[in-house]
């Protein structure tokens, strides 16, 4: 039953459901372009080290994982290097994870053709950070075309309740930016949710920045569900906000509340802002929080500290969590409680990914119960 809050001389929707595509074959569509990341053992950094573990990733994945563990049906949109052993292993890890894929086998063309991006990273340790490298020349992925794909299957015969996209993909190359639209054009045609992570990465901004700053203004236009942490509202929307990477960041939270009004004014057809916080203390300790705003309603979950053996996937584990509590049509303000638990679960694991065992752990990290389940 929704129930209404009287603010001011208004009254407004609280506990309000996103009303949800039904008689879908998937519940979460994500378009991505999958990689590896190579990472030393025992937390040492690359350079001081010769032994290394190999590991699927892909943000958009990350993301997916949440849903696909706990049960939901999963769809992958991206492409392979045909014949390479790494898309083998890219192909058996996301079978593994239960998500559906598909995309097309892009010839490798000679030892300096394409290949599978690859992140070289350490998780940092006490006082010395993480660092990551990331090697994505000619990364295949970037050759993501919206003629590869059959979207009016995809979304009108098969059906999709979320498609969740990143802006990471959008900025890998002109082409995933048209990709990314034209996924987000088709999915509003069909009335599947969108999702959009705005993930903003200097590197790919780089002398890209108005036709960059064009399409995810249009994407966000589109999206029922806008992402971001400290800086990407800022960055890539170009809304003032709070300075991003400072200390005391409960206190700003005020500061972050007005940024997702700014941003609401100008994207009045977004339902659903979410916004992580983070604070470093050091690479094992962080306090951890978020915002959303779902209609009019705010909900806030305060800093708090959280131990961290890989930081890296936190905040996708924070958005697999919120897209399963909207998909599950659970009332509002358990989102941002489960998300911030996903989130917080994703840095106790090696993979760059939650893989949770069930809804019954996540709720125990939320409520802060370590105990032994025997």
């Amino acid at each position: 039953m929704q129930t209404f809050a009287l603010i001011g001389n208004k009254f407004y929707l609280r506990n309000m459901k996103i009303s949800l595509k039904q008689d879908c074959k998937y519940a979460l569509l994500v378009p991505t372009s999958m990689g590896l990341r190579i990472t030393p053992e025992s937390g040492q950094p690359v350079h001081a080290s010769d032994v290394f573990h190999l590991q699927v990733t892909s943000a958009e994945t990350n993301v997916a994982s949440v849903s696909s563990y706990l049960g939901l049906p999963v769809k992958v949109l991206t492409t392979f290097v045909k014949g390479s052993p790494f898309a083998a292993i890219i192909k058996s890890n996301l079978r593994a994870r239960g998500m559906d894929f598909e995309g097309p086998e892009v010839e490798q063309g000679g030892p300096w053709g394409y290949r599978h991006q690859i992140n070289i990273a350490d998780s940092g340790y006490g006082s010395r950070g993480p660092r990551v490298w990331n090697d994505r020349a000619g990364e295949v992925g970037r050759t993501l075309n919206v003629k590869d794909f059959d979207l009016e299957r995809i979304f009108g015969q098969e059906g999709v309740q979320i498609v969740h996209l990143s802006g990471l993909i959008a900025a890998l190359s002109p082409d995933t930016g048209r990709f990314c639209l034209e996924i987000a054009r088709a999915a509003k045609k069909y009335d599947t949710k969108i999702s959009f992570d705005l993930n903003y990465r200097a590197s790919f901004w780089a002398g890209r920045e108005q036709e960059l700053r064009d399409i995810f203004s249009e994407i966000s236009s589109l999206s029922d569900i806008l992402i971001g942490n400290e800086e990407d509202f800022q960055l890539c929307l170009g809304v003032k906000g709070p300075e991003a990477g400072g200390k005391d960041i409960a206190a700003t939270i005020d500061g972050f509340k007005k940024m997702i009004t700014a941003v609401k004014e100008a994207y009045p057809n977004v339902q659903v802002f979410a916004n992580t916080l983070r604070e470093v203390v050091c690479a094992n300790d962080h306090l951890w929080g978020a915002i959303t705003l779902v209609g009019n309603e705010w909900q806030v979950v305060e800093p708090r500290p959280i131990r961290v053996l890989d930081r890296i996937g936190g905040g996708d584990g924070f958005v697999g969590g919120l897209l399963y509590s909207i998909l599950k049509g659970w009332e509002n303000e358990k989102w941002i409680q489960f998300a911030w638990a996903t989130g917080a679960l994703a840095t106790t694991m090696l993979t760059d990914y939650t893989q949770p065992a069930d809804e019954g752990q996540v709720w125990s990290i939320w409520k802060g119960n370590a105990r032994v389940k025997r």
